[in-house]
């Protein structure tokens, strides 16, 4: 029995989510403020609040529901949608145990094996309508004849937010669900309330949040702690042998005796004092100080975690790095929540149908290498765990590390995306589906490309295709340059979050992916001008590009159309229904290449970049040791062309050697004695 998928609706940008969730470990990863924390939020809501209790809070109505529920209850006009909703869809299986859920299931049909569970935080209509009556009665009793319906508006949203919760309530349902036709029957369906069906029995919900007590001040004893509440839940479901249990009590036992005798010397002299004001009888003042340890209260306060050092010494835990503390107090709270789950304090409690454990950013603290170690290690620790205990364990992990997403099986991936007011999630196994078959090497290589070097694409806002190592070497050069000479009030390329790919003459792989994670992006390219035979020639000699990327994006391979087109001829958006890239200055993708700069097109960057700096160069030719032929700088019949092709050795050299030769000016403007090329300064200007 698993949760395949969860709909969550109008709850804060949760407004029509939807989430697949993996057999056994689902990775949320996403930007910051995406949604990932307000799924575990309505989680908690639903599965842990009962239901007599009301834990929401207007803002938590998605922003347009907020909106709608204000015109709705000043005009009066009553829909069903005005709800915050969870819906969970769980498959069983013939061999599955259908104790706990076959008072819910509405269809016997063994092709209809979805249990469809259904959360709400609704009102009802007669409910709306005495909203709407006290609503109006408050305004009117509030407004004067100097307020202004803005004035109205605000004492209405005032009093709907003081007010909501005595008309909102909590529903909780199983609805029929038609698999075939991925129906749900919403008139037909089981009160679970009603029925007083315990819903902890279906699905047991565990969180372990990101804010873990851990420091490493002296007084701190979390580590401790966990270590008594890991001690106490063993004990609880008697999985440490019940021998090493009694040698413990024994152990105390023996100690208490010891300390008894301790005591009455210590604490001798009060004693007598007390015994000396005597009492209505002999003996009622006569009292003793006996010695209890308490062995789970032992544990809790007076044990101490302690680590080696060094193979000799060993220090206690608050003398450790944050990182282990946090990832050694987390390995103890899944110990922790796995017993909860086992539910072996009575013999007739069983473990939940479904036991769901959320774990919300891993990575605090920790280094990157920290973070491999943990992600690749906990889903064979839950598996492990599941199978020992028979658990049925499903797990969600949220991260914004682009290590531990490097680090995952890419299907068990689901990507928040931010669109406006909501957040939608995509799966990345999904991915491979768009790509087909007849691309099905690009997607591998992908993936491989993802997961071993840039992982931390999925979390930027902008992204920069580049070709080689050139580009990647000068590109914070250069947007460090234009962030100085532009004067607006724009957030600066360099504060800003992009992320530089290196692709080489292959962005057009990445395609499906940009479309995927609607990342904004701005590729960079070579012209890469040659004639009809495929030869490399000068833009001026040649008639066709031997650049894939410029062919599969512009649909053409001609010059003469590619030296045409304007810079708003080069911002792209992606036509679904043609699955093509289109013309469009609203479009989120620009492709850009060399373009005419001083009555010269040049095919390459290192070309692009005699044409403008040559000057630069010759001032500095004796402090470029990458550069060859350099008499070729003075001979007026070389041109750019001749000079990229004839006098570089290497490439990388050269970029790093532009670099050490850079100059600031008298306003301390750095990188002021060389200029970007045309195409690439567009690029960035747009991009920023």
């Amino acid at each position: 029995m698993k949760i395949v998928k969860l709909k969550a609706k109008n709850f804060r940008l949760l407004k029509n989510l939807e989430l697949d969730l993996e057999n056994e470990l689902s990775l949320v990863i996403g930007k910051n403020n995406c949604g990932k924390t307000s799924l575990l939020s309505l989680l908690d809501k639903f599965l842990v609040t009962r239901p007599s209790q009301n834990s929401f809070q207007f803002n938590d109505f998605n922003l347009d529901l907020q909106n709608e529920i204000s015109t709705r209850i000043l005009s009066g006009s009553y829909t069903r949608d005005l709800n915050i909703s969870l819906k969970l869809y769980i498959q069983y299986e013939g061999s599955d145990s259908l104790k706990n859920i076959h008072k819910l299931i509405l269809d016997l049909n063994p092709a209809n094996n979805i249990l469809l569970l259904s959360f709400e935080y609704k009102i009802d209509e007669p409910e709306f309508d005495k909203f709407h009556n006290a609503a109006v009665t408050y305004v009117n009793s509030k407004a004067t004849e100097e307020s202004t319906e803005e004035d109205k508006t605000q004492i209405l949203n005032s009093f709907i937010k003081g007010n909501f919760h005595r008309f909102f309530r909590l529903s909780r349902k199983s609805i029929s669900y038609n698999v075939a036709e991925s129906e749900e029957v919403e008139n037909k369906f089981i009160d679970i309330d009603k029925e007083r069906i315990p819903i902890t029995d279906i699905i047991n919900y565990k969180l372990i949040s990101a804010k873990r007590d851990v420091s490493n001040k002296d007084s701190d004893k979390t580590l401790s702690f966990l270590a008594s509440k890991y001690y106490e839940k063993q004990e609880e479901a008697e999985s440490v042998s019940s021998k090493e249990i009694e040698e413990f009590k024994e152990a105390l036992s023996e100690t208490d005796k010891k300390l008894d005798i301790i005591y009455k010397g210590i604490f001798g002299q009060v004693i007598e004092r007390v015994r000396v004001f005597g009492g209505i009888r002999e003996g009622d003042s006569v009292i003793n100080i006996n010695s209890t340890l308490e062995h789970r209260n032992l544990l809790q306060g007076n044990t101490t975690v302690m680590y080696k050092h060094d193979g000799h010494s060993s220090l206690p835990e608050n003398y450790n790095g944050l990182g282990y503390l946090n990832l050694i107090s987390m390995i103890f709270e899944i110990e922790v929540k796995l017993h909860e789950f086992r539910r072996k304090i009575r013999e007739e409690e069983n473990p939940a149908d479904i036991n769901l454990l959320f774990i919300e950013e891993p990575e605090a603290h920790t280094h990157p290498q920290m973070q491999y170690v943990f992600i690749k290690n906990i889903k064979d620790i839950l598996k492990k765990s599941s199978e020992e205990n028979r658990l049925n364990l499903q797990s969600i992990i949220t991260t914004h590390s682009s290590h531990i997403t490097a680090e995952s099986n890419f299907d068990d991936i689901k990507y928040f995306k931010r669109e406006g007011n909501e957040v939608v999630a995509k799966n990345l196994k999904d991915l491979e589906k768009e790509y087909g078959e007849e691309e099905g090497q690009h997607f591998k290589f992908l993936t491989q490309y993802l997961t071993l070097n840039k992982a931390e694409l999925f979390f930027a806002d902008k992204a920069i295709f580049i070709e080689g190592d050139t580009e990647r070497i000068l590109l914070p050069a250069m947007m460090k340059k234009i962030d100085q000479e532009t004067s607006d009030d724009q957030t600066p390329l360099l504060s800003q979050n992009i992320s530089i790919v290196e692709v080489g003459a292959h962005s057009q792989i990445f395609e499906k992916f940009i479309e995927f994670i609607g990342v904004k992006s701005l590729i960079i390219t070579d012209l890469d001008s040659a004639t009809t035979d495929r030869s490399a020639s000068r833009v001026s000699d040649g008639s066709i590009t031997t650049n894939a990327s410029l062919n599969f994006f512009y649909h053409t391979n001609q010059l003469t159309t590619l030296t045409g087109k304007t810079f708003e001829n080069k911002i792209l958006k992606k036509d679904t229904e043609e699955d093509k890239w289109k013309e469009d200055d609203k479009g989120s993708v620009a492709v850009c290449y060399q373009t005419t700069e001083d009555g010269y097109n040049a095919r390459s960057f290192e070309d692009s970049f005699f044409n403008v700096n040559l000057g630069f160069i010759k001032d500095h030719r004796d402090d470029f040791n990458s550069l060859k032929n350099t008499s070729f700088l003075d001979d007026e019949d070389k041109d750019a062309y001749d000079l990229a092709e004839n006098c570089i050795q290497k490439k990388p050299a050269f970029a790093v050697e532009i670099l050490i030769n850079s100059e600031t000016d008298d306003q301390g403007l750095h990188f002021a004695n060389w200029e970007v090329p045309t195409y690439i300064k567009e690029g960035l200007e747009w991009l920023k």
